[in-house]
């Protein structure tokens, strides 16, 4: 285990606020491990326990580091906010006085999310769920986790379950669609044999995961997350992503986007086609995100109770989509 600080190894702080606790220790959790993105307790970084050997630090000391993210991205929001007041009083005086006032309501909502004003005069701030969830909060924090990220997982396609439609590159990163079914692809019973899928060679069961999908060359395209049981044989919805309830896309068909999941299909409404598609997946919070990765706009997130282990899904019906490494 490596344990940042002065060589002390994990345990409780003397005098330290009662928190969550481990469900499988009993004990405060104290502790974040970087390896699996999660609060853990000291027994799950000693002798035994399941985060022996990865890289540990304070919880308190992780959570002072996101906060400095947000106040910083509250910071840049603040300085949009006063560029947008500026053109307003100088190009448009006298008129558009609603959006000053939207735009006053957004710089406050900005210093209440920093902690500088109350969050109870604002509803759309308050953290009860009972809340209107606000498409502030949500930006501020996709962008805290996204660029607490050091990197992305090293996702590869299965070869066994690629589509006899689809053609995998040698560094199983990048799938080509053919419109000839290929004889040379022996089936299995792992390998989709009608729809243009491919699964990942890994699953998450926990944690904190992100991949990045170069999607500019294609029209027509689906990525999101499967279960295993996900049925490969057939023509018919079972095996067709997005219409099932065993995977979660986001999907484009020419310049229509949309997200599916057990037949049910939610149109979003994208000014641009993205060039690049990030997931994240976090299934602590049982969430899983789209985002463009070049703005960090969130394209559109889901809540979910997901049942078991998720693995990448792929699917491509127009040239060609590479995992980005």
């Amino acid at each position: 285990m490596s344990a940042e600080g002065a060589g002390q190894g994990p345990g409780p702080e003397p005098g330290s606020e009662p928190g969550p606790i481990c469900p499988e220790h009993g004990q405060a959790l104290n502790w974040f491990c970087c390896s699996e993105r999660r609060l853990v307790c000291a027994a799950c970084t000693g002798l035994g326990g399941r985060c022996r050997g990865h890289r540990i630090r304070r919880a308190e000391k992780r959570a002072e580091e996101l906060r400095n993210k947000i106040v910083d991205q509250c910071e840049r929001l603040q300085l949009q906010s006063a560029t947008i007041t500026k053109y307003v009083a100088d190009v448009l005086p006298g008129k558009n006085q609603r959006a000053v006032q939207k735009e006053q309501e957004i710089f406050e909502r900005t210093e209440e999310a920093e902690g500088i004003l109350d969050p109870k005069e604002s509803e759309k701030l308050n953290f009860n769920e009972k809340c209107t969830r606000s498409p502030l909060l949500t930006q501020l924090w996709a962008t805290a986790i996204l660029g607490s990220l050091s990197g992305t997982e090293d996702v590869r396609m299965d070869e066994r379950t690629v589509s006899p439609f689809l053609q995998l590159s040698d560094d199983r990163r990048t799938l080509t669609f053919n419109a000839k079914k290929s004889k040379a692809c022996a089936d299995g019973p792992e390998r989709f044999d009608h729809w243009p899928n491919a699964l990942a060679d890994t699953s998450f069961q926990a944690g904190l995961h992100a991949w990045t999908v170069n999607v500019q060359n294609s029209c027509a395209y689906k990525v999101g997350v499967a279960l295993g049981q996900l049925p490969r044989k057939g023509s018919g919805s079972d095996s067709r992503l997005g219409c099932n309830a065993f995977s979660w896309v986001f999907s484009r068909y020419g310049q229509d986007f949309r997200f599916s999941h057990d037949g049910q299909h939610e149109p979003l409404a994208l000014l641009r086609c993205p060039a690049q598609l990030g997931v994240l997946l976090d299934l602590q919070a049982q969430e899983l995100l789209f985002y463009e990765p070049a703005s960090g706009t969130v394209l559109h997130i889901h809540h979910a109770s997901f049942p078991g282990p998720l693995f990448p899904v792929f699917a491509v019906a127009d040239q060609t989509i590479s995992i980005v490494h």
